[in-house]
């Protein structure tokens, strides 16, 4: 997305501050104005293209086009630009245009555009421009054309024949090089022969680092431009032997649509509040966010570096208040609780799970393998059998009811694999068969059975309100209603522990029995413990252990997850208007929305107005079909006459707790594509953030020009 306006040689958006508009969808109406703005190079893109990434500026439009009581500048529907300050206008000096133009001076326009166009490969003779400079310019920018290609595909510049003689750099980057010189570019043909090489791997260094550096820079600034965020972090990763945190931010766009961005990774080295500290100078300092527009925060890391994100996370809260701490809605609220306990046995569980998902994800010889075993243990009930089947073909063990199913089919589980294993008809190669033997032993041992089986039981208590937080909008607002009673429930739970323990150690004693698994307590345990160790019986042993640390993990969680604060964010849900309809006997409360009484344009108005949505909302016609999603609600044409609606509805959009519409998650897909398909030799933090935002619209002009200010000495990288 251009940052200035579209028009030729216009300062809007630059040097002169105006509101900028997007195109509009419409064809006719974009083609009018493509025309008006005399750009030939706008002419074959298509409307898609011309909305997301041009603009013009307010000083094209008449003021009856303009709806300045709108909270900011809005566009009227049919608006047409038609003022215009351009030389080559035929109207001797007049700044309107005329709203037609005649067959004779289209002609002539388009002569003149086409003369353009070809002295367009010409060095322009400035006074302070030389041809050299020109021709520097397209060489780096046919550099750039090429990085940017190989990212937007997800390959790698230098490859598995790389060959770095001389620091030349061979390989994919140097290959297309040489296919564009092969193919005509006279920029990159002449630098080749007068140097003998295109780019050195220094080079090519330097144009990864601009080109992170111009993509980072504008996300940020698009995010700041549309006010208040979230921050969100996705679980470590390992490049070129360091760890680090990729960062999300998630916010809500000018057209009102939901958002996440990825803007980069930040070193994860250190501990404790050091650690911290330098994670949020990075997005301050060298990012340039502004951690006061923060409004929610939500992590996805887990393992032995949990404790360093909590203590980021504690930090964060701490020197801004309204960065509340959610739940991450690419993670169901189960999984993430159980990815964060440090026993050792439920650490065994979704380690095996991670496996699971991987080995059966190889083939689907391997999924029909576990469907047979899974009709062998149900003969007597096809239906369940098939709905069984049906869930294993999906990436299950990431499901709100993940435990309650592997506890179902472990039986056919350990029958596939062990099969597998045994390999008599040699049908497995020997790298699967061994993955199938590593699941096969974490199966039957006993340790990890009580730890599934403690899970299933105490997560059926947080099932439902996961899976209704991170559902529709009715589904969240009953959820941020209904808390109590599932705290109340655990509360219940904790208290009678010794009750509920005994009846969760009959199940699994009964399952390992079926599975012929002895029982026993940890060994590590036993190690520890020699002398104690025929003292303690195994029900004791699990309970103190296990069922007592996982409930109370999990009652700790849930209250810092949901806090009074992210609760009342959930309930301004109630101003979606199938809510409101729901509920037309109750008005939203006033107290919930209280919460964002200093993010909103006018706090005095804030009860009239909410009285007024809610009545226009609660009278439904005949045949009407209210708004049901945020989404629906933040694009009604009518939301811009309630603007202290629209802030609260924008600043719920940000909340990371909150499943994303279809198609504004790309950025977090094409991140997970990106980190699954690279091997990890060819992972880039630099060429990730280039792969997952290719589409975000820069200038290739202006990353050569940061690329020169950056490093003016040509010698040094020639």
């Amino acid at each position: 997305m251009q940052n200035h306006c579209a028009v030729p040689n216009c300062t809007g958006g630059e040097s002169d501050p105006q509101p900028l508009f997007r195109f509009p969808h419409d064809p006719e109406r974009s083609k009018k104005w493509v025309e008006k703005c005399q750009r030939q190079d706008l002419i074959d893109k298509s409307p898609d293209q011309l909305y997301r990434y041009y603009r013009l500026c307010g000083k094209h439009f008449e003021t009856s086009y303009i709806d300045s009581e709108a909270q900011s500048k809005v566009l009227k529907d049919d608006a047409i630009p038609t003022l215009f300050d351009v030389p080559s206008q035929p109207q001797n000096g007049q700044v309107k245009r005329s709203k037609e133009t005649t067959k004779d001076e289209e002609m002539e326009s388009k002569g003149r555009k086409k003369i353009k166009k070809s002295q367009a490969g010409t060095p322009k003779e400035d006074v302070q421009t030389l041809p050299e400079e020109d021709e520097h310019k397209g060489y780096l920018k046919s550099l750039f054309e090429v990085l940017v290609l190989l990212a937007e595909q997800s390959i790698p510049p230098t490859g598995p024949g790389e060959d770095k003689q001389d620091g030349l750099v061979s390989s994919n980057f140097h290959a297309l090089l040489e296919y564009r010189i092969n193919s005509g570019d006279e920029v990159l043909k002449k630098r080749f022969d007068v140097n003998k090489e295109i780019c050195s791997s220094a080079q090519l260094n330097q144009l990864i680092e601009v080109c992170e550096k111009c993509i980072q820079t504008k996300l940020v600034e698009e995010v700041k431009q549309n006010g208040f965020f979230s921050l969100l972090t996705e679980e470590l990763v390992k490049i070129s032997g360091e760890w680090y945190l990729p960062i999300f931010l998630r916010y809500v766009d000018q057209s009102n649509c939901q958002r996440e961005s990825f803007v980069g990774f930040l070193s994860f080295e250190g501990d404790g509040d050091a650690l911290a500290e330098k994670l949020l100078s990075e997005m301050t300092d060298k990012w340039g966010l502004d951690m006061a527009q923060c409004r929610g925060q939500a992590h996805a890391c887990f393992g032995t570096n949990f404790g360093k994100i909590k203590r980021f996370a504690a930090k964060l809260m701490e020197r801004y208040p309204m960065a509340v701490l959610t739940l991450r809605s690419t993670r169901t609220l189960n999984v993430s609780l159980a990815n964060g306990m440090a026993l050792s046995g439920v650490q065994l569980v979704m380690s095996t799970f991670k496996k699971i998902e991987s080995f059966f994800s190889q083939s689907t010889l391997l999924q029909l393998e576990l469907e047979h075993a899974i009709s062998i243990f149900h003969p007597d009930k096809e239906e369940r059998a098939n709905e069984l089947k049906e869930i294993c073909r999906t990436s299950w063990t990431g499901r709100h009811d993940a435990f309650e199913v592997a506890v179902e089919i472990l039986e056919a589980l350990l029958l596939c694999v062990d099969s597998v294993h045994d390999n008599e008809d040699m049908r497995w190669n020997d790298q699967v068969a061994h993955n199938a033997l590593e699941i096969s032993k974490a199966l039957v041992d006993f340790e990890f059975v009580m730890a599934l089986v403690v899970l299933k039981n105490v997560m059926t208590l947080t099932r439902a309100f996961g899976k209704n937080v991170q559902g529709k909008a009715t589904d969240a607002h009953f959820a941020a209603t209904s808390l109590k009673a599932v705290l109340h429930s655990l509360m219940e739970v904790s208290d009678n522990i010794d009750v509920y323990h005994e009846f969760w150690n009959d199940e699994v004693v009964n399952l390992a029995a079926a599975m012929e698994i002895p029982v026993k307590i940890p060994r590590s345990f036993l190690r520890k413990h020699r002398s104690e160790s025929g003292a303690v019986q195994p029900e004791s042993y699990y309970k103190e252990h296990l069922s007592v640390p996982v409930v109370n993990y999990v009652i700790k969680v849930m209250n810092e997850l949901f806090c009074e604060d992210h609760l009342k964010a959930l309930r301004c849900l109630s101003l979606v208007p199938a809510v409101i309809e729901q509920h037309k006997s109750t008005e939203p409360e006033e107290e919930s929305v209280q919460l964002f009484k200093n993010d909103i344009p006018n706090a005095g108005t804030l009860s009239a107005e909410l009285h007024c949505w809610w009545v226009k909302w609660s009278k439904k016609g005949k045949d009407e079909t209210l708004p049901s999603s945020l989404h629906e609600t933040l694009q009604l044409g009518d939301v811009k006459f309630f603007p202290n609606m629209l802030a609260v509805l924008r600043l719920i959009g940000t909340l990371p707790t909150l499943a994303l519409e279809d198609g504004c998650d790309v950025a977090y897909k094409r991140f997970q594509m990106y980190m699954a398909n690279t091997p990890d030799k060819f992972k880039s933090k630099s060429l990730a953030l280039l792969n997952v935002n290719y589409d975000v619209g820069y200038d290739l002009d202006s990353v050569v020009e940061v690329y020169i200010k950056t490093y003016p000495d040509r010698e040094e990288v020639s």
